[in-house]
């Protein structure tokens, strides 16, 4: 039996493997993917090593930890053909789902009421090995199937569990979708330089590495934001005439609503289907 299953050989399922791969949490013999696409699975036997399959089936019969990495649309499709091979097959399937919006009893409608589901919100930095991702387990899942969650998505950054599923539709507008506002900033302070006479290439250069060495001073001082803002805005200074502008168009209250927005949609998907 192999260990670990992929339904879909996507973007986020690769970099899974090989996260799990390279820090030898499994072997490439412990794992199987499938994909309808011949690229897809062209690709991840040639670089991972890993069997690949067109079927889903295929990996339902040889692993009993499946990792489902499908797209939404076609989710609810998945799910069924799984049902129906589990009704005539052995069970003792754990599942975890990295779909986004689809909570865990629509996925216990398919897979029976007391089915181990896992639900992840995973992030798109997990492609380099920086994701942050929340779990939540199903009422059917055991400590150890949420440990094996914590220990597949801790291979390609950090993994925090959380009780209430609800709470996913928050964790969806500040990590799911949070790296795009990072985007967004870096470019509007790039451009805000370029105006200023900086060339292209040397603005996004400064502004990612004043973005990387920001970060890294939060994380290790344990100072909260408010304190090393205080720290870096010396009084009648260009941070502070900067900060004064950011508040009187109303920063914090845009991006507020903005992440607001971003968990409505998310709780709005969930309830679709």
């Amino acid at each position: 039996m192999k260990k670990l299953g992929f339904i879909g050989g996507g973007n986020m399922a690769e970099a899974l493997a090989r996260g799990l791969l390279e820090r030898k949490v499994f072997r490439a013999s412990d794992l199987i993917m499938s994909d309808v696409a011949a690229v897809r699975r062209t690709k991840l036997k040639r670089t991972l090593k890993v069997e690949t399959t067109t079927d889903n089936l295929d990996v339902i019969r040889q692993a009993r930890a499946i990792l489902i990495a499908v797209k939404p649309q076609i989710f609810s499709d998945v799910l069924a053909e799984i049902a129906a091979e589990l009704k005539s097959g052995a069970k003792g399937h754990v599942f975890i789902s990295i779909a986004a919006g689809v909570p865990i009893d629509r996925m216990c409608r398919f897979l029976g009421a007391r089915a181990r589901v896992i639900r992840v919100m995973p992030n798109a930095p997990a492609m380099v090995g920086e994701g942050m991702a929340a779990i939540v387990r199903g009422k059917g899942a055991s400590r150890a199937d949420e440990a094996l969650a914590l220990r597949i998505f801790r291979a390609v950054g950090d993994a925090v569990s959380l009780k209430d599923e609800r709470l996913l539709d928050a964790v969806t507008a500040l990590s799911g979708s949070g790296p795009a506002y990072v985007y967004l900033f870096v470019k509007a302070i790039a451009d805000a330089a370029i105006n200023e006479g900086i060339a292209r290439d040397l603005a996004i250069r400064m502004a990612l590495k004043t973005l990387r060495g920001a970060e890294r001073v939060m994380r290790e001082s344990h100072q909260d934001a408010a304190e090393l803002i205080r720290i870096v805005a010396s009084p009648g200074g260009t941070t502070e005439a900067a900060l004064r502008r950011f508040a009187e168009a109303g920063f914090s209250d845009i991006v507020a609503r903005a992440v607001h927005a971003a968990a409505d949609r998310s709780r709005e998907l969930g309830r679709a289907g």
